[in-house]
């Protein structure tokens, strides 16, 4: 059963998709961005802060459907820059305790609204 996930406290959808699609226990979402869901800009023009908005981003959908961090088990991370690997890289450890997801880091050419990092990840529960 497919169920679309969708919550005020992570940036609306800027686009024709869903903030994430839940299918039986496996939650999908799409990438989230550094922006703040109450203005709608970027928190900032600095790696760092917008990786940080990024996991509230993450965390606010994944909640939505009630999911945590714990449950994801695959990440996806695009960085309009792979010189801001490291400085994204702390900010993602510190979000996961215990062992690591799967994951794909990736440089692409622009993100969306010329954002600095963009992640999604898919959480599943037992």
């Amino acid at each position: 059963m497919k169920k679309v996930i969708s919550t005020q406290l992570a940036p609306a959808a800027i686009g024709p998709y869903s903030q994430a699609i839940q299918v039986n226990n496996t939650l999908y979402t799409s990438g989230q961005l550094g922006i703040d869901p109450e203005t709608g800009d970027f928190v900032s023009d600095n790696i760092t802060a917008q990786t940080e908005q990024v996991f509230r981003n993450l965390r606010a959908v994944l909640s939505e459907a009630g999911f945590e961090m714990s449950h994801v088990i695959k990440t996806t991370c695009f960085l309009s820059d792979m010189g801001n690997f490291t400085a994204m890289n702390d900010v993602y450890q510190k979000n996961f305790e215990g062992d690591f997801p799967a994951r794909s880091a990736v440089a692409v050419k622009t993100l969306p609204k010329n954002g600095l990092v963009e992640i999604e990840v898919i959480a599943v529960k037992d």
